[in-house]
């Protein structure tokens, strides 16, 4: 095992709870508490990522070792670990829901990489925290490895993240009642090793704001200005100005990104929102099959549909409202936060652009563009068009011969196809006129498109494809999987079964379609 280096900064600088009682509690005052995990019996390592293992300086002699396993199982502590959970609040599906906190998630330190880059690594089913709220802090084998995956995807495609280095079976049952319909079962725990340069989210500026701690409140906001914006310069309030404004940037570029691709988060609550505008905590996400802006991948959300994925720009947008609104204690004037909240919507509104161009191969987008973009969405949402498929089939569009049958793949449902062929060939008539106004050459053009539409997706069907094989014993599907989602815009030619769109008998099975946050 490498001798990784730990500067635990946010256990150095910041306050933490002075009590070391056990169960669920109220932590005022504090930032952290110090917590162990809880070890469990037969810890084994199950996956990992390869480049985040050599990037902390793991080699393969050390991820074959018991040793890995026991750490990252939570049954050991290399040097310089201190583990603890993180107090933070949040407004849940827009409701205030107070004190959150780390219920199932355990930090174990700040490594500090060769490189020179700080990793915060965190174990997420590690046992119970003062914030578990009753809950048992553990994780099945099924979340653990959707996160998994989920996790180097996102990455793999270009998206802020956090990532992932390990899953390990815990050896363990953990009972959960997957759908909430009263029919809970045993199922293989798993704990997921999360790598990020910090887990600080909005909730960790909600909660002293909400309880009136404007000191703890000034002195968290210092710190993390301090660690981890430290190309921010002045002072005061337009530092603080200045910083609120980067993080609604970087939060409108990744939202910019999921929008892309087809990413729906599923769960945006502001307690799941980073601070550094990483993709945060994989609960019940999803990947749009056929294009559908009102679909949620949430069983909770079923109802309200909050965090469809079409609203998933607006609620970004909330969400950061929220955090000025906890910030508002410390400025004497609200106008650099509302700056803030504008740059958002300005830096959201040139990334779509910029996305709508590379979609469509343009060299840049006009105004009319967002308009073409949009009446291309109406009709692949009206005639059930799968996403994916259609964007990347379409960087093989010949606009001299505008047809409509090299894109049949791309459709779920024959008679909406037929049904809207003449819209279809409409539209197509006007991409090919646009293209024929567009500098870009052809070969240009379709470069461009398979670098913004990707081949490969962490389909729903997918992931439980896998998650059934190592439920029963066999990892090989995790491993297959994140071998080809670590090139999603690649071709891949042996490898075009995961390529193809959801079949119909993933369209209600639970786990392909919808998921709960039980996990």
């Amino acid at each position: 095992m490498p001798s990784l280096h730990f500067d635990n900064s946010f256990l150095r600088e910041l306050p933490g709870d002075p009590s070391d009682a056990p169960g669920p509690r109220e932590v005022p005052g504090a930032c952290y508490s110090r917590v162990m995990p809880t070890p469990v019996v037969a810890p084994r390592l199950l996956a990992h990522s390869a480049e985040m293992a050599a990037a902390l300086g793991f080699d393969a002699g050390d991820l074959s070792g018991d040793a890995f396993a026991q750490v990252f199982g939570g049954n050991a502590l290399l040097p310089g670990m201190q583990p603890w959970a993180a107090n933070y609040g949040g407004h849940q599906f827009g409701v205030w829901a107070g004190q959150l906190g780390d219920g199932r998630a355990i930090s174990l330190g700040e490594a500090i990489t060769a490189s020179g880059e700080r990793r915060e690594l965190q174990l997420k089913g590690a046992g119970p925290t003062p914030y578990s709220r009753g809950a048992d802090g553990r994780a099945v084998l099924r979340s653990s490895i959707r996160e998994f995956l989920c996790s180097e995807a996102m990455h793999h495609l270009g998206i802020p993240t956090t990532r992932a280095l390990c899953l390990v079976g815990t050896g363990e049952a953990v009972v959960r009642d997957l759908l909430y319909d009263g029919h809970p079962r045993a199922e293989p725990g798993a704990i997921v090793c999360r790598v990020a340069p910090s887990f600080i989210r909005f909730g960790n500026f909600e909660l002293p704001a909400a309880r009136g701690d404007t000191a703890l409140l000034r002195q968290l906001v210092d710190f993390t200005i301090r660690r981890d914006f430290p190309q921010l310069a002045g002072q005061g309030e337009t530092l603080y100005g200045d910083w609120f404004g980067d993080i609604c940037a970087r939060t409108a570029r990744m939202v910019a990104g999921w929008m892309r691709v087809g990413f729906v988060h599923g769960v945006m609550n502001t307690d799941n929102m980073s601070i550094l505008g990483l993709t945060l905590d994989y609960g019940p996400y999803g990947w749009v099959d056929d294009y559908d802006p009102d679909w949620t991948p949430n069983t909770t959300d079923a109802q309200r549909r909050r965090y469809r994925y079409g609203q998933q720009p607006n609620v970004a947008w909330w969400n950061l409202s929220r955090l000025a609104a906890a910030l508002a204690p410390l400025f004497g004037d609200i106008a650099p936060l509302q700056a803030g909240l504008d740059r958002y919507a300005a830096v959201y509104a040139e990334s779509d652009r910029v996305d709508i161009a590379a979609k469509l191969g343009l060299a840049t987008c006009r105004d009319e563009d967002v308009g073409l973009m949009q009446s291309l969405q109406a009709l692949l949402q009206e005639a059930e068009v799968d996403m994916t498929l259609w964007f990347r089939g379409l960087a093989d569009f010949d606009p001299a011969r505008p047809a409509l049958e090299p894109l049949y793949e791309a459709f779920y449902d024959a008679s909406k196809r037929h049904a809207h062929e003449t819209a279809f060939a409409d539209w197509l008539a006007r991409y090919a006129a646009r293209l024929a106004d567009d500098p870009l050459p052809v070969a240009a053009r379709q470069a461009r498109m398979r670098c913004a539409n990707p081949r490969y997706v962490l389909r729903n069907y997918l992931a439980q494809q896998a998650i059934e094989r190592a439920e029963q014993g066999d990892c090989a599907g995790i491993h297959e999987l994140l071998d080809v989602l670590r090139h999603p815009y690649d071709e891949q030619p042996d490898r075009e079964a995961y390529a193809r769109k959801r079949p119909d008998w993933a369209r209600h099975k639970p786990g392909c379609s919808m998921l709960s946050c039980s996990s």
